[in-house]
């Protein structure tokens, strides 16, 4: 498994934490580190971890917005704590990261193959194909993006995501 898609395992196991307990992201952050993040992880994918957190825990309402606008006849609040989770870290990072839409999207159902379920799967695909198009709408990819860029290569397993 590549770096970035640890980094986004951790991110994912710290929103989760922060969801269920409500922990302050600081607090979240050092304690992830300290007690249950993957000591062998590099620093730049710990880095990537804790700037994905930070980022969605900093636009948690926008980004529940726009999932809302796309999941039907669904409440956030219904959701799986883990698929909300995931749909959030990649519309952080669809918004704010540069890394390609279509491979966030595989990465999200990546994670999503592992940590939830095939209905899920599916679910989290729909959602954020919905939202890749239109966000490509407003704002292509290649204006989307922070000033850093990400320290880390991409995986060898990024690769464009299939829709189901």
């Amino acid at each position: 498994m590549g770096s970035r898609r640890k980094a986004r395992e951790c991110a994912l196991q710290m929103l989760f934490a922060a969801d269920v307990a409500g922990t302050l992201v600081d607090e979240l952050v050092r304690s992830y580190w300290a007690e249950l993040g993957e000591q062998d992880l590099e620093e730049p994918a710990r880095e990537f971890a804790t700037r994905l957190v930070t980022g969605t825990l900093a636009h948690l309402q926008e980004l529940d917005e726009r999932i809302r606008s796309r999941a039907e006849h669904w409440r956030i609040s219904r959701m799986a704590v883990v698929d909300r989770n995931i749909l959030r870290l990649a519309v952080y990072e669809f918004t704010y990261e540069t890394t390609p839409r279509t491979v966030s999207i595989n990465e999200a159902l990546e994670i999503a193959r592992r940590f939830s379920t095939y209905e899920a799967t599916q679910f989290i695909n729909g959602i954020l194909d919905a939202i890749k198009r239109d966000l490509d709408k407003e704002q292509p990819q290649e204006t989307v993006g922070t000033e850093d860029a990400d320290e880390l290569p991409p995986d060898n397993n990024e690769r464009t995501a299939s829709t189901a």
